[in-house]
């Protein structure tokens, strides 16, 4: 776990470059079919495209495990989390639902 939040953030260190009117945020995507979950770093400037760039596949299939990363990079970080493939799940300690409704791309 510990090295999963150590490669994202020398990932996110390198891609994070704050530039005037730009949007960032991180995107966390459950896959049930390769039994992962994918972080995505995401950046747009105002009226161009959205860029994704992969950072980090967590191969630790398990809910107990995401949320003390993702509870690790929010103290390192304060950059908005969005989850995808989520839907009506909840995190094991907090009981609070992940994803509320499914998105667009579901």
């Amino acid at each position: 776990m510990n090295n999963d939040v150590r490669l994202i953030n020398e990932r996110l260190e390198a891609l994070f470059k704050p530039k005037f009117a730009t949007r960032y945020g991180l995107v966390v995507v459950n896959d049930p079919y390769e039994r992962s979950y994918n972080v995505f770093f995401n950046s747009q400037r105002a009226g161009q495209r959205l860029k994704s760039t992969p950072l980090h596949r967590i191969t630790d299939y398990k809910l107990e495990s995401l949320e003390l990363i993702i509870r690790e990079l929010q103290k390192k970080t304060q950059l908005t989390i969005q989850f995808v493939g989520f839907t009506k799940q909840r995190w094991p300690q907090s009981q609070r639902i992940i994803q509320y409704k499914r998105g667009r791309y579901e």
